[in-house]
């Protein structure tokens, strides 16, 4: 019953956060149905293409989503439930669902362009470039760390190319997905091109991932690490570059369909489960202070990530999303609406660890994704029965395909950056730009370059990447809250609302990552077996280069708003 009445206080809370206080950052912001957006002014056909609310909301959530808010609250549910579920709910209502909206508000009203050129208008030039590196630096991670996941999930031990007739689940995954691209192609080209309505296209697709999940049980894909790494660059290379309504649009709204279908077995499990009591929620309200994976402070706000607030979310918002918004007035709905459907996923997450946390804790698990297949799936039948191995592997298989969504996703958002970085302010395209900036700005260049370093990284299998990836995440929140902050400040909206979750989010990570740079220093693990330390050595750097650049952005920021502050004064 603890469970039941956990999902039920979320929702509820949930929902009363959406109707009242996103309806009042709408009002207060000045969401204008009648005013057209970039995606109908700008409408190019690749980048800018107006696309309708039901399939931008899939490829929004999609993006976002991906494996972060299953990941992250299962980890952090050592601290006990109780923090978790505040965090969630809390962090989605006024910090995750503020930083998102506020992003892709601010950004649909600069012709659909990303934060750099939002910090650009009112904190200066120099300003938009240490946020571009910056980012740059933040999508690199999220390149390697999800080429890991994907390289990880799809591999056969010891290689090989075929087809498996008696697939292992990672043979199983790589299918599905592989068809997958395929199915999204087709529908992208059927709702583009032959004008197919929304509805009739959706029932058939939603028919269509049925179809390529039975062949992908029965026939599996083989192909070995290695392999998959290059075959996941090279893929996500051609799906940042081709228009976003053959693959980036299609793929995300049908991929959100097993999102919410996962979402909606494990509420039903929740339900059923509190009246027949298949499996226990034994996860205490409250734990301990301090972990394994550090003290509460500042670790449960970091580790939980996507679940409440996540700086990812605002370079979606202002990279992709912007760009395909039909009308303001669904901003709200997409920004704000798909921050507090994740923070349910994640609290959802918190429950389904709940029914098997003792065996997590004894590392019972490979990963936090099979934790959450497991415990959602002991709801409807006892562990080994055949209900509980097929909920448990298609569970599993779903979180698995969004790290390739995620991944889509921030390719394209990395040769978005990248090209502005080389570009002067009397540039607008690439084709402006002069000498070797011109060869810099190109976007084959910018995506070949990000992907190449971003694969490399992830083929190493660096637990660094993890370590910095959460830290490095929250902190670009922060700086999102404080870009997003000062605009509405500059262009005479209230903007109050974000001074409290900008300071604590900026307080938070660059605490996290000082006492990780303080932990590298002192614990004599820079020096030693090669591997290991070329892998400390990497996260001391970029962990005090991710500090020297917020830093110098924060003091960006508070000049900016004390600029603000004077004008208002002196009017």
């Amino acid at each position: 019953m603890t469970a039941l009445l956990i999902i039920l206080a979320a929702i509820g809370l949930l929902i009363v956060g959406y109707i009242f206080y996103g309806s009042w950052l709408a009002k207060q912001w000045g969401i204008d149905p009648a005013r057209k957006t970039p995606a109908i002014e700008k409408e190019d056909g690749v980048d800018y293409v107006a696309a309708p609310p039901a399939v931008l909301m899939g490829h929004h959530f999609s993006s976002i989503a991906g494996a972060g808010p299953i990941n992250g609250p299962i980890q952090a549910s050592v601290f006990g439930w109780l923090p978790v579920f505040l965090w969630c709910v809390i962090g989605g209502i006024f910090f995750g669902g503020l930083q998102d909206f506020g992003s892709l508000f601010a950004s649909v009203r600069h012709d659909g362009k990303s934060l750099g050129e939002i910090i650009h208008d009112t904190m200066g030039k120099r300003a938009k470039r240490l946020f571009l590196i910056f980012a740059l630096l933040v999508l690199i991670l999220v390149i390697a760390s999800f080429v890991n996941v994907v390289a990880g999930t799809f591999f056969t031990d010891g290689g090989g190319f075929g087809i498996s007739t008696a697939p292992t689940n990672n043979q199983t995954t790589a299918m599905i997905s592989l068809l997958f691209i395929l199915l999204a192609i087709v529908y992208g080209y059927v709702t583009n091109k032959m004008n197919i309505k929304t509805l009739p296209a959706s029932i058939a697709g939603v028919i269509g991932i049925v179809i390529i999940t039975v062949i992908g049980l029965k026939a599996g894909f083989i192909m070995g690490r290695t392999q998959w790494i290059v075959f996941i660059g090279i893929y996500i290379v051609i799906a940042s570059l081709v228009p976003v309504w053959i693959l980036l649009q299609p793929r995300d709204y049908l991929s959100s369909f097993l999102l919410y279908a996962m979402m909606g077995v494990a509420v039903i499990g929740i339900i059923s489960n509190a009246f027949t009591a298949n499996a226990i929620f034994d996860i205490p309200m409250v734990t301990k202070w301090e972990t394994g994976i550090g003290t509460m402070f500042p670790a449960l706000f970091i580790t939980v990530a996507c679940g409440a607030c996540s700086g990812f979310h605002s370079l979606i918002s202002t990279g992709t999303s912007s760009k395909q918004l039909r009308n303001e007035k669904d901003a709200k709905a997409i920004g704000y609406g798909s921050m507090l459907i994740e923070s349910a996923l994640g609290i959802v997450s918190l429950i389904a660890v709940g029914m098997v946390f003792s065996k997590y804790t004894s590392d019972g698990f490979g990963s936090p994704s099979a934790a959450f297949g497991a415990g959602i799936a002991i709801m409807f039948g006892e562990e080994g029965t055949p209900v509980y191995n097929t909920i448990s592997a298609l569970l599993t298989l779903a979180v698995s395909v969004f790290a390739l969504t995620s991944l889509d996703t921030g390719t394209r958002l990395s040769r978005f950056m990248f090209t502005e970085l080389f570009l002067n302010d009397d540039e607008a395209t690439w084709k402006d730009a002069k000498g070797v900036r011109k060869i810099f700005a190109h976007p084959l260049f910018g995506t070949i370059f990000m992907v190449v370093v971003g694969c490399v990284l992830g083929g190493l299998k660096l637990s660094a990447i993890w370590a910095l990836f959460g830290a490095a995440n929250q902190l670009l929140a922060g700086i999102a809250l404080l870009a997003v902050c000062a605009w509405l400040g500059e262009v005479g909206k209230n903007n109050k609302m974000f001074f409290i979750p900008m300071c604590f989010m900026l307080i938070a990570t660059l605490s996290s990552l000082v006492i990780k740079i303080k932990t590298l220093l002192t614990n004599g693990s820079l020096v030693g077996d090669a591997g290991k330390v070329w892998g400390n050595w990497f996260q001391l750097v970029f962990a005090i280069a991710m500090v020297v650049l917020a830093v110098i952005l924060v003091v960006e920021g508070v000049q900016t708003f004390q600029k603000q502050a004077a004008g208002k004064a002196n009017a």
